[in-house]
């Protein structure tokens, strides 16, 4: 297989075909003001040292040598070993909550703390795995096109933050729906919705929105932050915990069961993330099981332009080396009797 490095530089090859044309122009020229100075038999016998294909094979060879210095600067380039390599990839799309209940310290550092932690814990083993970003409280909304730049996905997902979202709640659906859109057009490719929240959904619908996403061949998975038990939420603005119109302290408690319902309803698996590292194993073997991609033939190339430079500068000494006019060495010698 032979390909260009820098294919731009063939146009250069007209260049060539303006030469010819340029000569057929005034290869004519002269035969006309030939044909005006005297008869064409009488005017080779007055000239018996003008030959007739050597200007002509001079100019081919300088054509050619023109040519093949063209090729040599777009740099060709031939496949000297070809082989099957398998690359698997999956595509993932992590819908992180970043509602005020995700400050919580139940999971330590926080709710949030941990799952960004989990997340780059999981960008650090991708390989050839796309990773597009989600936030969501009482809305939703794109942090992170699907991407494999892992280095950007870090860069955004350190960025995350509650204070992001003013409208403050639980919109699981929101998110769902605009993950099942954010993937790629690539078929028989893997695709992942991880949803990290504690639960507390207030909106509804999450569990339809996880149906339709299962039957457009994409699994959700739920990662579930918090104790079942509660805990309060820090308020970042007085230092203490926040409260609620009675006064009193407001307590996040994670739902294990409508965790689980979302998980089953979408194909995929809850996961109940603790203080412990046995969540990153399980989310890891979950998505290990999806259906993989296997690409592609490559190949390895080397550069051809040293050969085709070569020939250019022998063509090159050819033309230098042919004379115009016969050789006046041999044209005595024939080799073929009459």
């Amino acid at each position: 297989m032979i390909r260009f490095e820098s294919p731009q530089y063939l146009w250069l090859l007209a260049i060539v075909i303006v030469l010819a044309l340029i000569r057929y122009a005034v290869y004519f020229w002269q035969r006309r003001k030939l044909r005006k100075f005297g008869d064409p038999d009488l005017l080779k016998e007055l000239m018996p040292d003008v030959s007739r294909w050597r200007p002509g094979a001079k100019f081919w060879l300088l054509e050619a040598a023109i040519a093949l210095l063209v090729v040599m600067v777009a740099r060709p380039q031939m496949g000297n070993r070809i082989s099957e390599e398998k690359r698997e990839g999956i595509e993932t799309i992590i819908c992180i909550d970043i509602s005020n209940s995700m400050r919580a310290k139940d999971v330590t550092p926080s709710r949030l703390d941990r799952a960004k932690m989990m997340v780059e814990n999981l960008v650090d083993n991708f390989t050839d795995d796309k990773i597009g970003l989600i936030v969501f409280a009482g809305d939703a909304f794109v942090q992170l096109p699907i991407t494999s730049d892992y280095v950007s996905a870090k860069m955004f997902l350190n960025n995350i933050d509650p204070s992001m979202m003013v409208n403050q709640g639980t919109n699981i659906k929101a998110a769902i729906d605009m993950a099942s859109y954010s993937f790629t057009q690539q078929e028989n490719v893997g695709k992942a919705i991880i949803v990290i929240t504690d639960g507390e959904d207030h909106e509804g619908g999450a569990v339809e929105s996880a149906k339709e996403a299962k039957e457009k061949g994409m699994n959700v998975y739920v990662l579930g932050f918090g104790d079942t038990k509660g805990s309060p939420i820090p308020d970042p603005d007085t230092g203490n915990f926040m409260i609620d119109n009675r006064g009193e302290t407001v307590m996040s408690r994670l739902n294990e069961e409508m965790c689980k319902e979302l998980a089953q309803a979408g194909g995929g698996a809850y996961i109940h993330v603790d203080n412990t590292s046995g969540a990153q194993r399980l989310l890891d073997n979950e998505l290990d099981r999806l259906q993989k991609q296997e690409t592609t033939i490559y190949s390895d190339f080397d550069e051809q332009f040293q050969a085709v430079g070569i020939i250019a500068l022998l063509l090159l000494i050819l033309e230098v080396c042919l004379l115009e006019r016969k050789n006046t060495l041999f044209k005595n010698i024939k080799l073929f009797k009459k």
